[in-house]
């Protein structure tokens, strides 16, 4: 088709439930607007998050190190890669099979994806992500005596671990996902944000923090050359004054407009702040490059100029 796009998709956490009976019944809905995407003639690239899912991993594996302290913690990094890996296998098996009832023969494949960041980063001397259960004063210095993690009192319930957010600087296996595209296939990519490396010697090495699969959607649409990023999340469009009496949604937004709200307060920080971020960065990153803040549901819709946020130059 003339207008056929090469589409970097960011699912949002409601795109993937909670729990794995949830995700197993959300998967099922979230493959049909994907589908649509694909019966249309789009190249798609799918990055999800991971919230939930990582949480209970790392809970699972920090249980096994309180029952029995002969047993190693589990790193950050390699739970963010086991969740990659069984959200990847849920996601993939429900788009295949929603394309296979379309009668489309395509291949759906998972990538687990190192995403570099900057070990000097200054949100490493600031860590502000809390993860895990809470644990009690004695257990959390117990652990951070054994790791060298970070634990803070957290919202008077107990101790949390705190990680730092850094920003992407390198999707290790973007040139793997653009060869898996070029050749055709579906890639689900960069589960989480990716899974946080830094250069060590030589080498890379996980660190123990969490990328911002928003931020790291828009770095990958720039090193695959996209031509669109879409954003998706638990609104139709973006809003200012939102939930005021003069809240106002948006249908268009330039970068230098964006710029503007932001410097206003007019996203919430962890929630519509990066997305707005990460599409600014990205529509101007180059001429005629899009992104596209919706609704999973409204998807193809807002390609289609009917709904949702545009933000471009």
């Amino acid at each position: 088709m003339s207008n056929k796009k090469r589409i970097v998709i960011a699912l949002g956490g409601n795109a993937l439930g909670n729990t794995l009976p949830e995700q197993m019944a959300a998967v099922t809905n979230t493959a049909k607007p994907i589908a649509d995407l694909i019966e249309d003639g789009h190249e798609v690239i799918i990055v999800h998050g991971n919230g939930p899912q990582v949480g209970m991993i790392n809970n699972a594996m920090a249980e096994l190190y309180r029952v029995d302290k002969t047993y190693t913690p589990t790193p950050l990094s390699v739970c963010g890669a086991m969740s990659q890996a069984y959200i990847g296998y849920d996601l993939q098996n429900a788009i295949s099979y929603e394309l296979t009832k379309r009668g489309i023969r395509k291949p759906v494949c998972t990538l687990v994806t190192q995403v570099r960041v900057d070990g000097n980063d200054p949100a490493f001397e600031n860590p502000t992500k809390p993860i895990g259960k809470f644990l009690s004063k004695e257990e959390a210095e117990e652990l951070a005596a054994k790791t060298g993690d970070i634990y803070k009192e957290d919202a008077g319930r107990g101790y949390r671990r705190y990680v730092a957010s850094p920003k992407p600087v390198e999707i290790i296996e973007a040139p793997s996902v653009e060869a898996l595209v070029n050749a055709g296939q579906v890639v689900i990519t960069c589960g989480g944000g990716g899974i946080p490396v830094v250069y060590e010697d030589g080498r890379l090495d996980g660190t123990g923090a969490v990328i911002d699969k928003d931020f790291a959607s828009c770095l990958l649409a720039e090193e695959l050359n996209a031509d669109m990023l879409i954003i998706l999340t638990a609104v139709e469009k973006v809003a200012i004054n939102f939930r005021k009496e003069n809240e106002e949604w948006l249908s268009e937004l330039t970068p230098n407009k964006a710029k503007q709200y932001i410097a206003e307060g007019q996203f919430a920080p962890g929630s519509m702040l990066p997305k707005v971020e990460a599409a600014v960065k990205f529509a101007q990153s180059k001429i005629g490059r899009e992104a596209l803040i919706t609704l999973l549901e409204k998807a193809q819709d807002g390609i289609n100029g009917l709904t949702g946020t545009r933000v471009h130059l």
